[in-house]
Formats: structure tokens, sequence, C-alpha cells
């Protein structure tokens, strides 16, 4: 399991937090940052997997070799048991799951944790979450009804392509204080408001 520090470090997240700070000083938008090992666990290809194995197994071995069915039968167990003790690695579980079905799931993270950290209950709904699920290499911006009544959905897309950017060349603490800046500068273009107006901490969430 990654630990919340090696994903991003304490002076790291002092940093995101600060950027956060600077970034909503101009605007009535709240900006949150959330950084996710994975949003799925992806146990299903991977027993899918195991299962497939298992049923396909005794076929060569009966058709090929001259073992018994006890032996077969061992060997299928074998197998079976050897993927599914290999499933207990993440990261062969993610590679195992189909990137349209990892994108999807990091897309109903993403709103699940908009809602779950109170980004729909600020005043005039100016709400603004980054999120990025590492192992999905995925990211996106969402943002409450109150921000896309001003602001396209577009205007996110080349914020994310950078973000995404700098995260595979694992200079992601650096590419979450750039998003942020510029998140920043597009909310205070729509939605300019002044310091004091600040509604939720500024804070970055790591999910290991």
């Amino acid at each position: 399991m990654i630990g919340s520090a090696a994903i991003l470090g304490k002076a790291e997240r002092e940093r995101i937090a600060a950027a956060i700070g600077r970034a909503e000083a101009g605007t009535s938008g709240e900006i949150m940052v959330l950084v996710a090992a994975s949003a799925g666990l992806y146990r299903s290809p991977s027993l899918a997997l195991a299962l497939a194995l298992g049923l396909a197994a005794p076929w060569p071995l009966i058709l090929f070799t001259d073992l018994g069915a006890g032996e077969i039968a061992l060997a299928q167990a074998a197998l079976v048991l050897g993927s599914l003790l290999l499933s207990l690695n993440r990261t062969l579980r993610v590679a195992l799951t189909p990137r349209r079905w990892r994108h999807a799931r990091a897309h109903e993270a993403a709103r699940r944790e908009f809602f779950a950290h109170g980004l729909t209950g600020t005043r005039g709904h100016t709400g603004v979450l980054i999120y990025v699920a590492l192992a999905e290499r995925y990211a996106e911006i969402v943002a409450d009804k109150g921000v896309r009544t001003r602001i396209e959905d577009e205007r996110w897309h080349a914020i994310v392509a950078d973000l995404l950017g700098a995260a595979g060349r694992g200079a992601l603490g650096e590419g979450l204080i750039a998003a942020v800046d510029r998140v920043g500068a597009v909310l205070a273009s729509a939605l300019p408001g002044r310091r004091g107006d600040n509604q939720l901490p500024n804070r970055v969430i790591v999910i290991d």
C-alpha cells in the first residue's frame, strides 16, 4: 500500500494548501484538492481471470499429458491459487481492468468525494474539487452549479491535461500547485471575491 507521505510529502501538502489560499483570495470560489492512490479495488477482473484459468487449465493437461485426474485437479487448484495471490497486487489488478472501466470508476469517485467533503454546501454553490486518482492516471475538476453557470467545463480540460503530464513526470506536487493557480485565475475572472470569503479549510486530502 502506498502511504500518504509517499504520495505527497508534508512540505508539498503545505505548499499546495498555501497555493489554495492565494488562489481563493480573489474569488468567491472554494477550491479543494484530493489525491487518491486508487479509485477502486478492482477485484472483479482478477477474480474473472482466476475463474477462466481454472476452467481452461485441465484441457491441455488432459490432451497433451498422461497426468491422472487427481494430478490435474491439483495443477488446476495451484494455478487458480497462484493467480489469486498475484491479484493481491493492486497495480496488477488495475492493469487487468480495461481503461474505460478504470476511468468510469475514477469519475464516479470524484463526484462521490465532491459530495462527501461538503463542496456542495458553500454559499453560492461555488465549490471546486481538483481530483487525482494515481493508479488510474486520471484527473478531473468537479465544479458545483454556481461555477458551472459561469464557467464551461471545457475551460478545465487544458489544466487537467497539464496536471496529468506533471504527475506522469513524477512532479505531482508542482503540477497540483500550477493547477490550483490556474483554477484560481479562472474563478477570479468569473466569480470575483475578496479575502475573507473563505468557507472551507485550505487543505489537501490524500487517500492511500
